[in-house]
């Protein structure tokens, strides 16, 4: 079993890098993705293995337990027995004993074995666990890294004469520029015009009152 878990962990420790590194992979992220929910039925299954582990372990306490409880009987009956002179008694109780003794022994070890297991198990588990979340942080870097890649990617065609020649995105941006420097020299046009009829008639108004001024 010890063999098994340490296949499975060996598979969830290969080199995530090598394989986003493969040059003919177009969607390193979906190819990712696809591995990490594999991982994670792995992790799943193991988790469901400790759970059933662990109740396996319960279940052969309880069968000790009852064991234990009916060897203590026949240990006490082999006794009266005894003392009592019952030959057939005695030698019921007597086999009885001794088979209980011997599934009592039986269950210590296999409680033992069972402990030792579970161990294993829980320990494989938490480094899975651990593993699975290094590889969820490891989406998390190339996905951040992927999208800085594609928003440079989209800046500089916005940006690149050459390229905004060459793709609608750029072409809107560039006509976004234009009107919007359109508009600014019409704002600014339009400033200056109504800045000079302003002035035009204060310098009517100026020279009406300097003519009422002069008239007797």
């Amino acid at each position: 079993m010890s063999n098994i878990f340490t296949r499975m962990v060996n598979s969830l420790t290969a080199d995530v890098n090598e394989l986003l590194d493969k040059k003919e992979e177009s969607n390193p992220i979906k190819m990712l993705n696809q591995y990490l929910r594999q991982c994670e039925q792995e992790v799943e299954k193991v988790r469901q293995l400790v759970e059933r582990q662990y109740r396996l372990k319960e279940e052969l306490k309880r069968e000790y337990a009852e064991a234990k409880r009916f060897y203590d009987k026949r240990a006490h009956q082999v006794e009266v027995a005894s003392r009592a002179g019952e030959v057939e008694l005695y030698d019921f109780a007597l086999a009885e004993k001794n088979q209980y003794e011997e599934r009592v022994a039986r269950l210590e070890t296999a409680i033992a074995e069972a402990s030792k297991q579970l161990d294993e198990l829980e320990f494989k588990y938490a480094e899975m666990k651990h593993k699975l979340k290094n590889m969820q942080l490891r989406r998390l870097e190339l996905m951040g890294r992927e999208n800085i890649a594609r928003a440079n990617q989209r800046i500089n065609f916005v940006l690149d004469p050459e390229q905004k020649a060459q793709g609608k995105a750029g072409a809107k941006f560039e006509e976004m520029e234009y009107y919007m420097n359109r508009l600014e020299k019409k704002v600014e046009t339009d400033y200056i015009r109504q800045t000079i009829d302003a002035r035009i008639e204060e310098l009517e108004n100026k020279e009406k009152n300097n003519e009422s001024n002069l008239t007797p």
